[in-house]
């Protein structure tokens, strides 16, 4: 392709997307496809030979897009969002077209500078005190491996990178059964070993980490020769919204000397809305908190905001600099590679610059609110149908709840059997979790175009498929599986 040609596709892959965005409530929100489907429709061999543009883009639209899940519907309740504002789509257009490898201030001083200011900004809209800077990372996922890598070599003076860890003493991390597989998997990849992740009983609505319980833990840990180095707090876990005492938390930690990381991937946006601040109350203290924009605040995928109390601490255990890396001549310029896991970085934030600007903190907080209150009504609605039990709670915009009619075999098999009802429909997606040892269905909304009824037809649709599997018959959006459309929605939420 030639930037001639560039232009003509470009203003027609716009013009495609916009116009998918707008009918999004026409289509499932689940992909319909089989295993192996699209893999089968595709060529074995890639071409010899340049294709007409016009081909791949009807191929795009015949093979992929039936095997597409839609993140951006508006009736997306499953796991978390994975949003992507109009603002945000079209700076990472602009990004792209740039394409610069934003690794160090000398690559891109635009880059690193406007980083640094976006973060700041919404170190205050977090309310967070001045002091915590911070880096964008891709993921929560690689933040938390950052802030375990950093309490590591904390623990061990700063000198695992150097000599290992054989022959150590055995490094123990702490947390609850509620915090997200991630923290398992940074503890894997620091070579501190899955049987030291110590698991700390959770009490309470919030299903928080008991501070007596986490220092009892501590204590016995040390009496036997271990060598505790941090703890990981939850505020939103992902399965229920479990939210940690972060302040009782905190005051373990600063008493044990050790390094503490929050993880609030998804809960710390609602934190721009001051009275939700109750969840992370003590939050000041930590020394390490990620949350990411590109689930709840509108900012497109990948867009990880990991805020440091201290940058050093994590810039000595990550940064590295070789002789073809250094920046000569520029005293006080940072570069934020050597907070990241990656050397190479992409111009992630020209997206949150465009998306703040574009919507505004107060916009932004009345989407959040929308949500807020909207959860909260569904619950009550599905906690007033028969044999329907809330198991936990709303925390925020996400609740679980179950079928349990009195005398049924086996409720596990039930719930699971009803949310892949409501998911083949099509109508919403949910996913299920276990809580307690229990099937239980999650609800959360999230996605920047919900709008109220887009939960009302929630509720139809979960009512439904609850009437079916009891053999009822419920009037509600039946037949949308076969393409007719769900009808528009009155109110976008980012837009109220």
């Amino acid at each position: 392709m030639e930037w001639n040609e560039f232009t003509h596709w470009g203003e027609h892959a716009v013009r495609w997307g916009a116009n998918y965005r707008r009918t999004l409530r026409e289509r499932p929100v689940r992909a319909q496809v089989r295993p192996r489907e699209v893999f089968d429709a595709l060529p074995p061999r890639p071409p010899e030979d340049p294709e007409d543009v016009a081909e791949i883009f009807k191929d795009f639209e015949r093979i992929i897009m039936p095997g597409m899940t839609h993140w951006q519907h508006p009736r997306f309740f499953a796991y978390f969002p994975a949003n992507a504002a109009p603002a945000s789509v079209l700076a990472e257009i602009l990004a792209n077209a740039v394409a610069a490898q934003c690794m160090l201030w000398q690559t891109s001083p635009a880059a690193t500078e406007l980083e640094q200011r976006v973060i700041d900004w919404l170190r205050i809209a977090l309310g967070l005190p001045e002091g915590f800077t911070g880096v964008i990372q891709d993921t929560a996922s690689t933040a938390t491996l950052a802030a375990v890598l950093t309490m590591r070599e904390r623990a061990l003076g700063w000198t695992g990178n150097r000599t290992g860890l054989a022959g150590r003493r055995t490094l123990r991390v702490y947390a609850s059964q509620e915090v997200h597989s991630s923290i398992d998997r940074a503890i894997w990849f620091a070579g501190i070993g899955a049987d030291n992740l110590v698991r700390i009983p959770v009490a309470g609505r919030l299903r928080g980490m008991r501070a007596d319980a986490l220092r009892e833990a501590i204590a016995a840990d040390r009496a036997a020769g271990l060598l505790p180095a941090g703890i990981v707090a939850a505020t939103g876990g992902t399965s229920a919204g479990a939210c940690d005492d972060v302040a009782a938390i905190a005051e373990v930690a600063e008493e044990e000397d050790l390094y503490l990381h929050v993880d609030a991937a998804w809960a710390g946006t609602a934190m721009i809305c001051p009275e939700h601040r109750g969840l992370w109350a003590g939050i000041e203290k930590a020394d390490s908190i990620v949350f990411n924009p590109h689930k709840w605040l509108g900012a497109q995928f990948d867009c990880s905001i990991h805020l440091l109390k201290d940058e050093e601490a994590q810039r000595n255990t990550l940064a590295i600099t070789p002789e073809y890396l250094k920046t000569r001549g520029m005293d006080g310029i940072g570069n934020l590679s050597e907070l990241s896991i990656q050397l190479g970085r992409r111009f992630r934030a020209l997206k949150l610059w465009f998306l703040v600007r574009a919507e505004g903190l107060g916009r932004l907080r009345r989407m959040i609110r929308n949500h807020v209150g909207w959860a909260e009504e569904l619950a009550r609605r599905l906690g007033e149908e028969p044999d329907v039990e809330i198991v936990t709670p709303p925390v925020l915009s996400l609740f679980t709840f179950r079928h349990a009619p009195a005398g049924a075999p086996d409720l596990d098999a039930l719930n699971q059997e009803l949310v892949e009802r409501i998911n083949d429909e099509g109508r919403i997606y949910l996913t299920s979790t276990l809580i307690d040892g229990k099937r239980a269905i999650r609800f959360q909304v999230g996605q920047v175009e919900t709008a109220r009824e887009d939960v009302d037809a929630a509720f139809r649709a979960i009512r439904d498929a609850i009437a079916e599997t009891t053999g009822e018959t419920e009037s509600g959006d039946a037949g949308f599986r076969t393409g007719e459309p769900a009808g528009p929605a009155q109110s976008s939420s980012r837009l109220r």
